[in-house]
């Protein structure tokens, strides 16, 4: 498993029972997690100092309770800040799991001793665009949603790359793949984090068992004729890291290098176990 184990303001400090007790910067969250099946024993203070509780309905959805918790506040991690602000579904903005990607290929762009062009697809608030930004690479953005292109704007100035050499997209990420093809755009890596289901700007549906493979097929089109690096991320439950490996591996296969797909994770404080926060597929030279 890959662990993101670098943070110093996040933290998940202990899981009992359905939920995450979690430590972000200076406040503390209680959230659900399907993958905390087990009920330990909740001894930490932190379940009954929270700030805020995320809690599930039994019919869907959820909402927060809050305890003293601001609308907005910041994170670090190395030189990246991230504004957080709880919405709909539990999230806060960020995945910090995703760290051990970022230093992942952060280190083969510092390392390539060469201009890298990086395209990010699905790419949220921008935490993977601004880890690659702040590693040298020039990179193309792509998000549906205009108000987490926003917020990923945000998050690059309050990160001190408001000038990088970052293009923010709002459009469909399938649609936008076929128009660069078309254009003979290249890339020397390509980040991509599809969601299980999803609409575009003007309701195109991607659903990840049906358009992953088309998809990875499609954006391996774009590689450069020496490219660096291809990341796909996957939040679906039932997705296993070794799919994604042959996935990749099909249509990467030409261009030999390697590929290597785990569970990535992050540390539980109180127990010492590694929580499963989903899974990545890598492949490089």
């Amino acid at each position: 498993m890959w662990v993101a184990d670098h943070w110093k303001d996040y933290e998940v400090i202990d899981t009992s029972n359905g939920e995450k007790l979690e430590r972000w910067g200076a406040y503390l969250l209680v959230r659900p997690d399907p993958q905390v099946i087990w009920d330990t024993p909740r001894r930490h203070p932190g379940w009954r100092k929270r700030n805020g509780h995320y809690h599930r309905s039994s019919k869907g959805g959820g909402e927060w309770e809050f305890f003293d918790l601001p609308r907005q506040w910041s994170i670090s991690y190395g030189s990246l800040t991230f504004n957080l602000k709880p919405f709909s579904f539990k999230h806060t903005g960020l995945f910090p799991e995703q760290a051990a990607n970022w230093d992942w290929f952060s280190q083969k762009i510092r390392a390539a001793g060469r201009p890298v062009k990086v395209l990010n697809l699905f790419a949220y608030t921008g935490g993977a665009t601004l880890a690659a930004a702040a590693a040298g690479a020039s990179v193309t953005h792509v998000d549906a949603s205009k108000g987490m292109v926003t917020w990923a704007k945000e998050n690059a100035a309050s990160s001190g790359l408001s000038q990088a050499p970052i293009r923010w997209l709002v459009d469909d990420c399938t649609k936008f793949v076929e128009r660069e093809i078309r254009r003979g755009n290249h890339y020397d890596a390509i980040i991509m984090d599809p969601p299980s289901y999803g609409r575009g700007p003007k309701g195109e549906i991607w659903k990840i068992e049906d358009s992953i493979h088309p998809f990875i097929r499609l954006c391996a089109k774009l590689l450069s004729p020496d490219p660096l690096f291809f990341l796909v991320n996957s939040y679906t439950t039932g997705l296993a890291p070794a799919v994604l490996t042959y996935l990749i591996a099909t249509e990467l296969k030409h261009l030999g290098g390697q590929v290597e797909s785990q569970e990535i994770g992050l540390s539980v404080t109180e127990s010492g176990l590694i929580l499963p926060c989903g899974a990545s597929g890598r492949w490089w030279k």
